[in-house]
C-alpha cells in the first residue's frame, strides 16, 4: 500500500459522543496538544439505503478542510485497508479522559 493511499480511522470523544472517522492523513499538530485530521473519506453510497449518521457527518465535516482534535479526546488511531462508516456514538461504559493539568492560578 503507497503512502498516499492509507487510510486511518480515528475515534475520538466530542461532547459525551464517540465519533469515528476515515482521514487520509493524521499529523501532530503545530498547535501543541493537538492532532490534525485531514482528507475526510466517506464512502460514497449508490444504494438507496442511507445511513443517517454518516450522512449527519458527512454534513458537518463537508466545508472542512482540516481539524484539530485534543490529544486527550483521542481514543485510537488505526491504519486500515479501507474506508468503513463513519459513525457517532454514545458513550457506554467507562471512558476516561486523560487527566488534564488545570490551568494555574496568577496571585
Amino acid at each position: 500500500m503507497a503512502a498516499d493511499d492509507r487510510i486511518y480511522r480515528v475515534t475520538f470523544v466530542n461532547q459525551d459522543k464517540v465519533y469515528e472517522l476515515y482521514v487520509r492523513h493524521v499529523y501532530q499538530s503545530e498547535v501543541w496538544g493537538f492532532i490534525e485530521l485531514e482528507g475526510f473519506v466517506f464512502g460514497s453510497r449508490t444504494e438507496l439505503l442511507v445511513d443517517p449518521g454518516e450522512e449527519k457527518l458527512k454534513q458537518q465535516f463537508a466545508e472542512v478542510k482540516r481539524s484539530f482534535i485534543p490529544v486527550q479526546a483521542v481514543i485510537r488511531i488505526d491504519e486500515v485497508q479501507q474506508e468503513g462508516v463513519a459513525k457517532i456514538m454514545d458513550v457506554k461504559g467507562s471512558v476516561t479522559p486523560f487527566p488534564v493539568m488545570p490551568p494555574r492560578r496568577e496571585k
